[in-house]
């Protein structure tokens, strides 16, 4: 475990594995907040910081790149409430870049990949990136037939009836057009009518609004299409899906026939060459910002010509030719009034600035998070500044704050010329504020570093991590059970009779029958619930009893192992049975079952070794062991290729490959049916080594594993 702000450059193997196994899980929290519930906890810059790190580590250590990895997957998964809707084609997100140097990067990287072409040959478009919620419209025959939100890029919320009141986007489009049309696009709300809203929700003694983002998303998402209606909800169109014929050859062709269909397209859109003239563009949009009636958080840049972006393809979650230049952050000054302390699931204790409401580009911000001690002191582990002169933060300082759109700001430095002469150090409890016992930070073994975090030890004797614990539980990605949320979830954890308490994950699933067999307290009775409310949640919970096993295991709570991870999980062992027995075999951290689990492709030492632990802590096997009597995970169901020479099997690419990138190699082997492992082991069936191959390739020819080059491979599955 490592400090989070320790340079890339000083990071050990060891260390960046850990470190990106937090960030996969800590920016996967974050798009949760952000695509599902319109709620952030931290600024576009710092999500962006956290990206940039992310990108920074595996750039250095690519052979540590993980399957959860926020390079690896876009969005959020879509919420519950609305049916979903599979994406013909993915809707992926964009890379971003930050300087005018970065832009030049990107240029460059493009002519890098097409080969030797003249300068200023390519032609790219610019337009404002709009602020608002992504959408995918598909027409058929001319009508539109349904509208979903991007959810996790491959699948999305259905808001058909929504997009529907929107008038802007046309519900039929003129004769002549394809048989099938998907226009993608941004669904926002403009200032204008943001500032309309507020003041008619402030006349009617309503709660206001924080800013228009948020509104548009949180109005797209009504279950009442009328609420949505009332909203004045706008659309620009800039992209596409699934397209049954191509009515234009260029980007900007494709977006002046959306124009020509009826939709609202952006009209600072240019077609542009030269890097000095993008730059030029993206400076003459910043100038307009402030006067747009609509909010813009960057310029995106694409490359002009359809054929050449269709060369240019796609890494796994964004395309090659195009991404996002963003604007600065905001700032302002606000003064720290306090310093709490949360305790959270896995008994990190996070300390938050509690700050003097300040605005910050039109939106109130009162609060901060400030990561860790180490954080608040100014200083990494290994003594590396994160401030100017290793500020230190303390109650009562006068900080500097940025945001860039969302209400959560990044504290990034104390004006010490403004320090109260009796403002001391802020002292880092030693003890949960919750439940009492000590907070320790543990201390890695291989590089004898403390871990950034400190952590209650209390387990479930705390309460703060019991009760987390449970909401983790029935969260939307893993049990999910509807009308069992965070505040029912506390009430049920307070409650003193044993009739209605719920401690543990087993004790959901026993309350109908503690509360049948109870003469005296019923839930009915008791104010907030009813007859027809304990019916249904009585019913909600009888339906999870069967589970899909990625669910389950996601809802164990285990740390480091986040939604994708515990896909992983579920599709190389199948079974919660062959699970379990897995992780109890590989208890001393030896053998064949710990060899397997770490060849996992995306399942590093870090990750392994918390599985493991996990299932060796006799009270988890316990609570487990009682679940398994009220529900049963499904098996998974394995994709298997038809007639694929490599279903079923399992490979492991290494080396520098040169034909295809990982990724690429990756995904294909998948689609044939074939299991990708990141490290050889006995089960590995297949190694493709590409040049500079080094221990993998010794580890196979000692083990008998067929071995190949990337035209062999090539050859074996057909090119």
């Amino acid at each position: 475990m490592v400090d989070h702000r320790t340079s890339v450059e000083s990071l050990g193997e060891d260390e960046a594995r850990a470190e990106l196994a937090w960030l996969a899980a800590e920016i996967a929290r974050h798009d949760l907040l952000y695509h599902q519930g319109d709620q952030p906890e931290i600024s576009d810059a710092d999500y962006d910081a956290l990206k940039r790190r992310n990108d920074a580590i595996e750039a250095r250590f690519p052979q540590l790149v993980r399957d959860d990895s926020p390079s690896q997957r876009v969005g959020a998964a879509p919420a519950s409430a609305f049916a979903q809707i599979t994406h013909s084609r993915p809707m992926l997100s964009l890379d971003n870049t930050f300087s005018d140097e970065d832009v030049q990067d990107f240029v460059g990287s493009v002519y890098r990949f097409l080969g030797r072409l003249p300068d200023d040959s390519i032609a790219f478009t610019a337009e404002p990136k709009i602020d608002g919620l992504s959408m995918s419209i598909r027409y058929e025959n001319g009508r539109m037939v349904s509208a979903a939100t991007r959810g996790d890029g491959t699948t999305g919320e259905n808001v058909t009836a929504n997009i529907r009141t929107i008038g802007e986007i046309p519900q039929q489009l003129p004769a002549g057009v394809p048989a099938v049309v998907e226009v993608r696009g941004e669904v926002y709300m403009a200032k204008s009518d943001f500032l309309a809203l507020n003041a008619q929700m402030e006349a009617e003694g309503k709660q206001t609004y924080v800013n228009p983002r948020n509104t548009a998303a949180g109005s797209l998402r009504q279950l009442d299409p009328k609420v949505t209606a009332s909203r004045k909800l706008r659309f620009f169109a800039y992209a596409w899906g699934e397209m049954s014929e191509m009515p234009a050859d260029t980007q900007l062709g494709m977006v002046e026939t959306f124009a020509r269909w009826g939709f609202p397209v952006n009209p600072l859109m240019k077609r542009l060459s030269s890097v000095a003239d993008i730059l030029a563009h993206y400076r003459e949009i910043g100038l307009k910002r402030p006067d747009l009636d609509y909010d813009i958080d960057g310029v995106v840049y694409k490359v002009d010509e359809l054929a050449l972006q269709e060369r240019l393809g796609f890494r796994s979650r964004s395309p090659r030719w195009a991404t996002a230049h963003k604007f600065p952050a905001e700032q302002a000054f606000t003064t720290v009034d306090d310093i709490d302390i949360q305790v959270g699931r896995t008994g990190a204790l996070t300390p938050v600035a509690r700050l003097t409401p300040v605005t910050v580009g039109g939106v109130v911000v009162t609060n901060a998070t400030l990561h860790n001690e180490d954080y608040i002191r100014g200083i990494g582990n290994s003594g590396d500044r994160i401030r100017p002169e290793a500020h230190d933060i303390r109650i009562g300082d006068t900080v500097i704050v940025q945001r860039a759109g969302d209400v959560i700001p990044q504290v990034l430095d104390v004006v010490l010329e403004k320090r109260p002469a009796d403002a001391v150090a802020y002292e880092f409890p030693k003890k949960c504020p919750v439940c009492g016992s000590h907070a320790v930070r543990e201390r890695n073994e291989k590089t004898g570093r403390l871990d950034s975090v400190t952590r209650c030890t209390g387990g479930f004797v705390c309460r703060a991590q019991a009760v987390e614990h449970l909401k983790h539980f029935v969260s939307r990605n893993a049990y999910d059970i509807e009308g069992l949320g965070s505040k029912q979830i506390d009430f049920f954890f307070e409650a003193e009779d044993p009739a209605l308490q719920i401690r543990t994950a087993p004790d959901i699933f026993t309350l109908k029958k503690r509360q049948e067999a109870s003469p005296l307290t019923k839930l009915e009775n008791i104010d907030g619930f009813g007859k027809v409310s304990v019916k249904k949640l009585f019913d909600a919970i009888d339906n999870r009893r069967d589970i899909a096993l990625n669910r389950f295991i996601f809802a164990l709570g285990i740390r480091h192992v986040g939604e994708t991870t515990a896909k992983l999980l579920a599709r190389a062992y199948g079974t919660y049975a062959a699970f379990e027995s897995a992780m109890q075999q590989s208890a001393s951290f030896s053998g064949d079952a710990w060899e397997e689990l770490n060849a996992i492709e995306g399942i590093g030492e870090v990750m392994a070794r918390a599985i493991v632990e996990f299932f060796k802590e006799p009270r988890n096997v316990e609570v487990i062991s009682r679940l398994l009597q009220e529900v049963t995970p499904q098996a998974m169901e394995q994709v298997v290729a038809t007639g694929s020479p490599v279903a079923g099997k399992t490979v492991v690419f290494t080396g520098s490959l040169e034909k295809f990138t990982r990724d690429e190699a990756k995904a294909r082997a998948e689609s044939l049916g074939a299991k990708v492992a990141g490290s050889v082991s006995k089960k590995t069936d297949i190694l493709v080594a590409g040049p500079g191959a080094g221990s993998k390739l010794d580890k196979a020819r000692e083990l008998g594993i067929q071995t190949l080059d990337e035209d062999e491979w090539l050859a074996l599955i057909g090119g």
